[in-house]
C-alpha cells in the first residue's frame, strides 16, 4: 500500500472503509511532516505500526547507540588504546581483549544493522529500494563486514587485515540525512576544487624546478646549505615547498640561502604570495561560492517534504470524510483531529496549533489552506511565559519581593562574580612561583567562603521572589543554582575532612582528595560561574548565540570529519615502528633541531587507534607537520609522504575551507536576521528558518 497526491484528488491504494486506518495514515503523515521525512512508504495497518515503532525514540536511540558502539570498538581492538600514555618510552603494557570478545559485540551490532536494513527496505518497497543508492551500499557494506567477520573468527583473530574496520564509518554516514546532503554538496564542489588543486600542483612543480636550478650544488661547501637541506633532489624539493605552502617551515626553509644573499628571498616570497595567499584563498572563495545557498537549499527540501506530508494528511482525512460533509472545497470534519489523545499528532507538539484549531470548532470543518496554516505554527517562535510571582499577604514580604525580583540584583550578582574572579586571579599571580606545599590559601579560602555564602543568599532570595517554578523557568538561574550547590557541597566537604581553615593550612594534605585539588576545583567552578554575565551583555549574547547556531549546523561536518579521521586512522598500523627500531631512536638524542626526535614527539604515533587520531589532528593543524612526515619517511619508506599529503589535502584544504564556508553562510543568515527590516518578507522568513531549525 502506498500513498500519492495528484492534483485535487486523493488515492489510497488498497485502503478499506475502516475508520482507524485512515486516521492512522493521517497521523503518520503528520509525523512525517513534523520530522521532515519522506511520505514514500507503505501505509497499510501493519506497516504503519512497524513504521511508527521504527521511528520511535527508543528505536532511534538504540540504533544510534549501536553505531557508537561499533565505532568505539577500534579503541579496544588490538592494538588496544587502553593505556594512560601513548609515549612508547613511558607506556605500560596495554590490556589486549581475548579473541571473541570484540567480535561478539560486533556481531550483535551487525545483526541490528541487518534488521535496520530489512525494516527500511520493507517499508519503502522494492521499487524505492532499487532507486536508493545508500540502501544498496548499506547492503554491500553489511555483506562485506559479515564475510570479513567470519574470516576473522576462522583465523582465531590472527588476521593481518580487517577490511570491515575501514567500512564502519559508513554506518554513521547512512544514518544521517544531514551528512548525506553535505556529501552531496561536496560532490558538487569537487570539480572546482580539483581545478584549483591542479593549478596549485602546477605552481608547485614550476617553483620546484626553479628552486633546483637556483640552489644547485656548487664547488664551495659553504654555499650548499640550501641544497643540502631542502633541494638535494626532486622529492626533497617538492616536500620543502609543499610544507612552505602551509607556512609550517617558514622562515626556516629560506634561511641558508637568505644568509648568503638577501635576493634569494624574492623566490620564497613570490612562492608564498602566489601559492598561499592567492591560490589557497582562491580555493576558499570557490568553495564558498559553490557552497553558498547550501543551507537554504536544504531548507527548501525540508519545506517541500513538510508540505507534502501536510497535504497527504489532509487528503486522507478528506477521503475518509467524503461520505459525511466533503464538498469541492475539500473540507473535513474536525472530529478527526480530536483523536490527538490516542495518537501523536501535531497538537501534542505545539499548543498554538491546538489554539488555532479551536477557531474552527464552531464551523465544524476547515479547508486545505486553513489546515496548512495550523501547521505553519511549527515554524514560529513561541515566547516562553514564566509562571506568575507568588502572592504574599504581608506588606513587608511584598516589598522584599519587589526588591529581590529587580534586575539590579542580577547586576549586583555579576559585579560580585567579577570581584571573586579578580581575587582568584590575584592569588594565582602571587603564588605562581610557589609549590603546592609552600602556598598558604587561608585568606583566599575565607574570601571564597564569603562569596559562596553570598551566592547562596542570592539563590535563596530569588527563589523567595519568583517561587520554585519561576526560578527554574530561567536558564541563568538553573546555571547559577547548580554551580552554587556544587560550590557549597565542595566547601562543606573540605571543612568536614580538614576542619575549619587556619593559617598555614597544608594544601598538600590528603584525605578523600588532596586539599589543593578540592580548592582548585572550587576556584574553577567560580571562574566557570562568571559566564553568567554573557546573557546580560547584548553583543556578547549575540556572539554566544551565533556559536550555538554554528554548533547546531556543524553536526554534519563534525560527523564527516569523524568519518574521515576514523577511516584514515584505521589502516595506519603499517607505519608502526618495530621495538628494535624504537629502542634505537629513543636512545639517540643527538638529532638535528626541529626533527621528530629532537622535538620529543614520541606520543604522536600510529601505535594504536587513539594515538593515530591525535597525530592526524596535529597534521590537520599543519604546525610542524613536516616533522611527522620526515620521521616516518626515514623509518618506513618515502611513499609514506603520500599518505600525509593526502590527509593534508582532505582535512586542511577541503574540510577546513568547507568549515569556513559554513561559518560565512550562518553569519550571513544572522545578519539577515538582525537587519530584518531591510529585507523582503520571503528572504527574512527563509533566513530566520535557518537560524531556528538549522539545516535538516
Amino acid at each position: 500500500m502506498s500513498y500519492s497526491v495528484a492534483g485535487q484528488s486523493c488515492s489510497v491504494e488498497g485502503a478499506t472503509d475502516d475508520e482507524d486506518i485512515y486516521i492512522q495514515q493521517a497521523v503518520v503523515f503528520i509525523e512525517d511532516a513534523i520530522q521532515y521525512r519522506s511520505i514514500n512508504h507503505r501505509v497499510d495497518a501493519s506497516s504503519l505500526r512497524l513504521y511508527r515503532w521504527y521511528y520511535s525514540r527508543i528505536c532511534q536511540w538504540g540504533l544510534g547507540l549501536t553505531i557508537a558502539v561499533v565505532l568505539l570498538l577500534a579503541f579496544i581492538e588490538r592494538p588496544s588504546s587502553l593505556s594512560v600514555s601513548s609515549d612508547p618510552r613511558h607506556r605500560s603494557p596495554t590490556w589486549e581483549p581475548p579473541c571473541g570478545l570484540t567480535e561478539s559485540i560486533e556481531m550483535v551490532c551487525l545483526i541490528i544493522f541487518c534488521l535496520d536494513l530489512a525494516v527500511k527496505s520493507y517499508l519503502i518497497g522494492w521499487e524505492e529500494f532499487r532507486k536508493n543508492k545508500w540502501l544498496i551500499a548499506y547492503t554491500v557494506v553489511i555483506s562485506i563486514s559479515v564475510i570479513d567477520w567470519v574470516l576473522s573468527v576462522s583465523m582465531v583473530c590472527d588476521e593481518k587485515l580487517r577490511v570491515r574496520r575501514l567500512l564502519r564509518p559508513f554506518f554513521l554516514l547512512q544514518n544521517s540525512s544531514l551528512m548525506k546532503k553535505t556529501l552531496k554538496c561536496i560532490k558538487r564542489t569537487l570539480p572546482e576544487i580539483a581545478s584549483v588543486i591542479l593549478l596549485l600542483a602546477l605552481h608547485l612543480c614550476l617553483f620546484t624546478m626553479i628552486g633546483m636550478l637556483l640552489f644547485a650544488k656548487t664547488e664551495d661547501p659553504k654555499k650548499n646549505g640550501e641544497w643540502e637541506l631542502h633541494f638535494r633532489n626532486l622529492p626533497n624539493s617538492l616536500t620543502s615547498l609543499l610544507v612552505l605552502l602551509t607556512t609550517a617551515n617558514n622562515p626556516d626553509v629560506m634561511i641558508p640561502a637568505y644568509s648568503l644573499n638577501r635576493g634569494y628571498s624574492i623566490f620564497f616570497v613570490a612562492f608564498s604570495v602566489i601559492g598561499t595567499y592567492c591560490l589557497m584563498n582562491l580555493l576558499t572563495a570557490i568553495i564558498y561560492n559553490q557552497f553558498r545557498g547550501y543551507l537554504l537549499m536544504s531548507v527548501q527540501t525540508s519545506i517541500i517534504r513538510r508540505r507534502l506530508g501536510i497535504r497527504a494528511a489532509f487528503q486522507v482525512l478528506t477521503c475518509h470524510g467524503a461520505q459525511q460533509a466533503v464538498t469541492q472545497k475539500e473540507h473535513f470534519n474536525l472530529k478527526y483531529i480530536q483523536i490527538r489523545r490516542n495518537t501523536i499528532c501535531l497538537f501534542s507538539f505545539t499548543p498554538c496549533g491546538l489554539k488555532e484549531a479551536r477557531q474552527y470548532a464552531d464551523v465544524g470543518y476547515m479547508d486545505r489552506e486553513q489546515f496548512r496554516k495550523i501547521f505553519d505554527q511549527l515554524d514560529k517562535d513561541h515566547i516562553k511565559e514564566h509562571p506568575p510571582l507568588p502572592q504574599y499577604n504581608s506588606p513587608v514580604l511584598q516589598r522584599l519581593q519587589v526588591i529581590f525580583s529587580h534586575y539590579y540584583l542580577t547586576i549586583l550578582g555579576n559585579a560580585v562574580a567579577l570581584a571573586n574572579v579578580m581575587c582568584i586571579c590575584t592569588v594565582l599571580v602571587l603564588n605562581s612561583e610557589k609549590s603546592t606545599s609552600e602556598r598558604d590559601n587561608y585568606i583566599m579560602e575565607i574570601i571564597n567562603l564569603c562569596f559562596i555564602l553570598y551566592y547562596l543568599f542570592e539563590m535563596s532570595v530569588k527563589i523567595f521572589a519568583f517561587g520554585w517554578k519561576g526560578y527554574l523557568s530561567y536558564r541563568n538561574n538553573i546555571f547559577d543554582g547548580f554551580l552554587t550547590i556544587l560550590l557549597l557541597v565542595n566547601t562543606i566537604t573540605i571543612y568536614v575532612a580538614y576542619r575549619l581553615p587556619y593559617s598555614h593550612w597544608d594544601p598538600s594534605a590528603h584525605g578523600f582528595l588532596s586539599l589543593w585539588e578540592m580548592v582548585r576545583l572550587i576556584n574553577m567552578l567560580i571562574v566557570f560561574r562568571f559566564l553568567r554575565i554573557i546573557p546580560d551583555i547584548k553583543l556578547m549574547a549575540l556572539v554566544a548565540s551565533t556559536l550555538l547556531d554554528l554548533v547546531k549546523n556543524l553536526r554534519a561536518f563534525a560527523g564527516i570529519l569523524v568519518v574521515s579521521d576514523t577511516s584514515s586512522s584505521t589502516y595506519t598500523y603499517c607505519f608502526v615502528l618495530s621495538n628494535t627500531t624504537m629502542d634505537n631512536i629513543t636512545s639517540n638524542f643527538s638529532m638535528e633541531c626541529g626533527t621528530y626526535e629532537q622535538l620529543g614527539y614520541w606520543p604522536n604515533n600510529f601505535d594504536d587507534f587513539a594515538a593515530a587520531i591525535i597525530l592526524l589532528y596535529d597534521v590537520m593543524i599543519v604546525n610542524n607537520w613536516q616533522a611527522f612526515m620526515d620521521a616516518y619517511s626515514r623509518y618506513t619508506t618515502d611513499w609514506s609522504k603520500i599518505y600525509f599529503v593526502c590527509w593534508w589535502l582532505t582535512s586542511s584544504v577541503m574540510w577546513v575551507n568547507l568549515f569556513v564556508a559554513l561559518i560565512l553562510e550562518v553569519t550571513v543568515s544572522i545578519m539577515f536576521y538582525i537587519c530584518e527590516d531591510l529585507l523582503s518578507e520571503m528572504e527574512y522568513n527563509i533566513h530566520r528558518y535557518v537560524l531556528i531549525h538549522g539545516c535538516r
